[in-house]
This record gives structure tokens, sequence and C-alpha cells, in this order.
């Protein structure tokens, strides 16, 4: 085994030994601050006004019961084994299986924002770095600037105001409309479920629903890649071997997409998997303004309820989905970059 493979190797068991205290300590930031807001989800459940017998009867039942730090090594033993718990908000039901149940519209809207990202992103990247000091360049700054900054809730509402609204180009509400029969639940998403069915129409009505809040997500992320796209390929474009390639007659079109791009593009594969994994945990505004059924708006209304389980539950395993991509990302860098060096 050679000295780099050595090292990488090392530095991903490192990674991986690490991986679990790092989700433990999240996990113990999220309890410690659910406890620490005001109010007691024991009173949401059953009204403030339920006898106080009642009331201590439930939170031994569900774990609420006890000084805080037995609260705390009874959740770490649950999590240990794996065992999220049961949501208090709808009785019966446990973490897992909410997770379940919401997390395929999540990803579906995340992996389609992040085409719609990158497709702009690169675009508007590579149009203002080959072309330096032209409004196209100038344009590609504010597009960067502008987007990055934009709340996503706004861009959203505007997006419903006018193509949904005025133009009725497209749907917006839900997932879904009730009055049609969603596609058979094979890999969760609606579009790809419908599609190995063969049926054209729920595909369509699918795509419909998913555009909107899509579009918004994919236009506010697009601004990172665009930024990162415009500042690298610039610097690439200005490196002694793609001077060399010039003065050897290649085309300015072969040396962009064949020798230049390439390398400017490493910085965005990082980029592109922890902007994908925040995604999946961090599009609430997303869905709640478009009423979307994913797994953030779920833990929306888990927050909002005071359901301890469903938050804890949920912001672990999104803890878990960025730490498995940030150390994928890493693999990916590592291999398809011999400069780095662990």
């Amino acid at each position: 085994m050679s000295s780099r493979l050595k090292a990488l190797f090392f530095y991903i068991l490192t990674r991986l030994l690490l991986a679990p205290l790092m989700i433990g300590l999240i996990a113990s930031v999220v309890f410690g601050l659910m406890r620490a807001t005001p109010g007691d989800p024991i009173d949401a459940i059953l009204g403030p006004r339920a006898p106080i017998a009642v009331k201590d009867a439930l939170r031994e039942q569900i774990g609420l019961s006890g000084p805080l730090w037995q609260q705390y090594f009874r959740y770490m033993k649950s999590l240990l084994k794996f065992d999220l718990g049961t949501s208090l908000s709808t009785k019966g039901q446990s973490v897992w299986e909410i997770i379940q149940s919401f997390f395929p519209a999540t990803a579906e809207l995340a992996v389609y924002a992040m085409a719609i990202a990158l497709a702009i992103g690169l675009s508007v990247g590579i149009l203002a770095a080959t072309r330096p000091n032209t409004k196209w360049d100038v344009f590609g700054r504010l597009f960067g600037i502008v987007t990055y900054s934009l709340p996503v809730f706004w861009v959203g509402m505007l997006l419903q105001l006018l193509l949904a609204v005025q133009l009725r180009w497209v749907p917006f509400g839900t997932r879904f409309p009730v009055t049609l029969t969603p596609p058979t639940n094979l890999t969760g998403f609606y579009t790809i479920d419908a599609l190995l069915a063969g049926n054209g129409q729920q595909f369509w009505v699918s795509l419909q629903y998913l555009a909107l809040p899509a579009l918004t997500l994919g236009i506010v992320i697009s601004g990172i890649f665009e930024r990162i796209v415009r500042v690298n390929l610039k610097q690439t474009l200005q490196s002694d071997y793609v001077e060399a390639a010039k003065a050897r007659g290649i085309t300015a079109r072969s040396i962009l997409f064949n020798h230049a791009l390439k390398n400017a593009l490493i910085p965005v594969i990082t980029i592109l998997g922890l902007t994908f994994a925040a995604m999946l945990g961090g599009a609430v505004l997303t869905e709640v303004t478009f009423s979307w059924p994913g797994l953030a708006n779920r833990l929306f209304e888990a927050l909002t309820a005071r359901d301890y389980p469903v938050v804890q539950g949920v912001v672990v395993f999104f803890a878990i989905i960025v730490v498995v991509t940030s150390i994928i990302v890493d693999i990916i860098n590592a291999w398809i970059d011999p400069r780095i060096r662990y």
C-alpha cells in the first residue's frame, strides 16, 4: 500500500471513529435545548387543565419523569440501541416510521432542487468566467450575491404569485392533489414511482406540483455554485498549462471543457455533497411555504408541538446524513485529485 493510500485509510478510519462522538454531541445539544425552552409538552398533549395525576402518569409513561440527568442517560441508552422513541403528538407512531413516511418527499425535493441549482449555477458561472471584465462578468457577480442573500420564503411566495396565481402555469400547495390517486409507493419518489408504473398522468402531475418548490430552492442555492465556478474557472484559465495549450493551437472550447473545467469543478464536488446534505435538513422554510409534506415540515410541526422524540430523532437522522456525506466527499476528492494529501 502506497504512503498516500495509507494516509487516506487512517484519515477515513479516524473520521469513522469520530462520527459517533459528533452525532452524540449533536444529540446532547438538541436534548438540552428542547428542555431549556419554555413550556411543557404534557400540557401540549393533555391541556393545562388536566389533573395532576394524569399528567404525572403520562410523564412517567413517555420518559419525562425524574431528574434531567436520568432522562438524558435513558435517551442516550435508547440512541445506542437505534431506538429514536415514539412521537408524543401522534401516539403509537415511532420516530423511525415518521422518518420513513416523510423523508422521501424531502429527498425528492432536494434532488430536483440540486439539479436546478447545478444547471443554473454552472451555466452562469462558466459564462461569467469565460468573459471577464464584461457585462456577463458583472451579471455573474450580482447573480451570486443576490441569490445567496434572498430569503427562500420570499422567493417562494413571489413565484407562487407569479407562476401559480397570475400565470397559472403550475399548481401549488401540496405534493399531489387529493382528488387523484398518488403513485404506488415503491421508491418514495412520486416521479420515479409513476415512471416505473408507466403512468404518464401521475408523472406529469407529480412534476407540476414539484416544480415550484424545487425551482425556489434551486434558485437560492444556485448562487453558491455560480460563485465557486466563476472564481475557480477564472484562476484556472489564467494558469500556465492553459497558456501552453493555447500556444499549441488547441481550440478554446477544447481547453475549457477538457482541461480547465475539470480542475475548476473539484471544489464544486465538495460543496455539492455538503450542500445536498444540508438541503435535506434545511428545507424547512421551503416545505412550510409550499405545504410540502416532507420531513423538514414534519420537524417544524414537532417543534411547534414540543414533540421531544420527533425533534431529537429527526435532527440525529439529519446529522448522520451530513457526517456520512462529508466522509464520502473526502473519499471522492482524494480519488479524483492526486494532489490532496492527508
